[in-house]
């Protein structure tokens, strides 16, 4: 079994949790999300995920994918492992609209997930 953590390993990691994301946003809108708190952990779970494993993704990687915004992928995960239950839904909501689906787009080019 091969276990090397390298950028295609982060990236397949991170593509599940935008493909997971991206499910999401087709299935609820603003107001389900507001008062369904499963789910909304749920989100703030996978964004936590993919900022841990952006963080270990490689300078030169994060460095010629320069259109993502990487510190605000982990100032986002900081938000909301430190002032859960402050986090602006329409931040996150935001994020998941605009956000995601350009990350997708970059992880694609690096994962073996595709969609």
């Amino acid at each position: 079994m091969d276990n090397v953590k390298n950028d295609k390993y982060y990236a397949n990691k991170i593509m599940t949790d935008v493909q997971y994301l991206i499910g999401l946003t087709e299935e609820y809108s603003y107001e389900e999300l507001q008062v369904n708190e499963t789910v909304l952990d749920s989100i703030f779970f996978r964004f936590i995920q993919i900022a841990e494993n952006a963080t270990k993704l490689s300078k030169e990687l994060k460095t010629r994918e320069n259109k993502i915004d990487w510190g605000a992928i982990s100032g986002l995960r900081n938000r909301i492992v430190h002032d859960y239950g402050h986090t602006d839904l329409g931040i996150i909501l935001s994020t998941l609209k605009e956000d995601i689906p350009e990350l997708k787009n970059v992880m694609e080019k690096y994962a073996d997930i595709k969609q």
